[in-house]
Parts: C-alpha cells; sequence; structure tokens
C-alpha cells in the first residue's frame, strides 16, 4: 500500500532494541524508512546494527540514555548530521521499574526514576526533534507509546500511572501547538504485551492461562507487532488528519471496563476464579 511507503522518510525511535521498539523500527525499515535509533544497552545496540545492516535498512543506531539531556543532544546531533532532519518521531521508552507497592512507600529515587523512564525522557527528546521535524514539515508525526494504565487506575503503581495519563495530557496540547506547523501528535496506549520486560506467559499461573480469552475480548495479550502496526498508521497519510489522539491498543479491554467471561462463557462483573491468577 503507497501510503505505507516511507521511503525518504526518517523514523526516530527510542528504546528501539528490543520489545515494542525494536517492533517498530523494524516495521518502519521494512518499509523504506531511514532509522535513527537510540538504545541504551550496548549489546542491544550491537544486535540492531547487524540486524538493520543484514536487511539493507540506513540506520543510525546510537546506545544512549535518553533520561539524560546531555545524551539526547548528543544524538540529536547525530541525526541532524546524518539525516538533516525528522518525519517521525516515535517516544517508545517506558517502564514501571519493578516498582510495585503502595504509594506511601515510594522512596526520592523510585520516583525520580519512573518520572525519568516515562515522562521526562519523552519531554527531553520530543523538545529536541521539533528543529528537525520542521525541517520536513509538513507532514511531520510525534507519537509517543503510552499505556492503557493511562486510562484506568491501577494499584501498587500509582505513580507510574500518573505519569502515564500525564502523557495524555501532553499529546492533546502539544498537538494543538504544532498542528498549524502541519505535525501531528498521538499516542499509543497498550494492554500488557508479551515483551522482555513483562511477560504474562510466565506471570499468570498455568492453571490460570486459559482464562485469558476471558478477560480480554480479542482473547490474547498484545504482541509488539500490534503496537508497530499502530505506529506506521499514526505516521502515514492513512491518519492525516488525526492528531491529539490515542489509540486505546487493548484487545477491547478497556471495553470491557470490568466485564469478562465466566466459564460458561456467560458475561459477568463478579469474580469466579479463586486466588489472583499469578505465579506468586
Amino acid at each position: 500500500m503507497q501510503d505505507l511507503d516511507f521511503s525518504g522518510k526518517t523514523v526516530l525511535v527510542t528504546g528501539g532494541g528490543a520489545g515494542i521498539g525494536r517492533a517498530i523500527a523494524e516495521a518502519f525499515g521494512a518499509r523504506g524508512a531511514a532509522l535513527a535509533i537510540a538504545e541504551i544497552d550496548e549489546t542491544r545496540c550491537e544486535a540492531l546494527r547487524e540486524a538493520l545492516a543484514g536487511s539493507g535498512v540506513n540506520a543510525l543506531v546510537s546506545c544512549r540514555d535518553v533520561t539524560r539531556r546531555e545524551d539526547v543532544d548528543a544524538f540529536m546531533a547525530e541525526v541532524a548530521e546524518r539525516f538533516g532532519g525528522l518525519d517521525v518521531v516515535v517516544n517508545n521508552v517506558g517502564d514501571f521499574l519493578g516498582v510495585i507497592k503502595p504509594f506511601e512507600y515510594n522512596d526520592d529515587d523510585e520516583l525520580e526514576r519512573l518520572y525519568a523512564c516515562n515522562l521526562k525522557s519523552i519531554f527531553l527528546v520530543t523538545r529536541a526533534a521539533i528543529p528537525l521535524l520542521r525541517q520536513r514539515a509538513p507532514g511531520g508525526s510525534v507519537i509517543s507509546i503510552s499505556s492503557i494504565e493511562a486510562f484506568r487506575g491501577i494499584p501498587m503503581a500509582t505513580a507510574y500511572s500518573a505519569f502515564k495519563h500525564a502523557i495524555t495530557g501532553f499529546t492533546r496540547s502539544l498537538a494543538l501547538e504544532l498542528g498549524p506547523e502541519g505535525i501531528r501528535v498521538n499516542a499509543i496506549a497498550p494492554e500488557t504485551t508479551e515483551t522482555a520486560q513483562v511477560r504474562p506467559s510466565e506471570l499468570i499461573a498455568s492453571e490460570h492461562q486459559a482464562h485469558t480469552r476471558r478477560w480480554i475480548p480479542l482473547e490474547r495479550f498484545g504482541r509488539p507487532q500490534d503496537a508497530a502496526g499502530s505506529a506506521l498508521f499514526l505516521a502515514s497519510d492513512l491518519s492525516s488528519w488525526m492528531t491529539g489522539a490515542t489509540l486505546n491498543l487493548d484487545g477491547g479491554a478497556l471495553a470491557a471496563a470490568g466485564w469478562y467471561r465466566d466459564p460458561n462463557d456467560l458475561w459477568t462483573n463478579v469474580p469466579v476464579i479463586t486466588g489472583n491468577g499469578f505465579n506468586f
């Protein structure tokens, strides 16, 4: 489809070395885009360089920590020198960092790390990228990977949820600022996705695996390729009249809003299984 041909375009992806980020990077690369990837892990950087080179993709893979202003500035200087501008920015970095506890027990360091990973990185990268997007405007696109937790509460991860909620406001507000220049700003909010970061196939106790189809209307957890497809859509002319929006990539989980199917395939909002379903 011509609308999904990104030949001549330059796409920046943060955290592109694994999981959703890598799937997004590879999807754009397979459709002709030149890639600028920021990845903190050196091993992943090298593996991604080799994979993209083997696929014939024009790619800059830079080992950078996008929570640090100096790293972001250095990376953008590399991007400017190599490509001269940007067409798409995908803010993929984000993680709950294993901080699962009542909010009152979050220490200052945990709050700072959660902020840096889930919101500050988006601020730093997007702010630095705007001049490069402007070089190619109109037609630029900023896409931030948020979470389903931006639209519901999550106990024991209050700060993480708050930062994901903030991405919604950031997306809507920046869309108003950049819209007159022809730069669109949108987000993707995935439900739990099978990656190295979170593995529902391992976390959910084996005796409860069969219930996944009852918890999520489309009967499975997410795959990195699902987010990649959404990113391609939001970056393409197929969504040219779409800005300030968030795609709920959740298999219908938010639509269900607490409803699920019982063992007899009847809809209920009353718990009918014992235990918490997890391997802990």
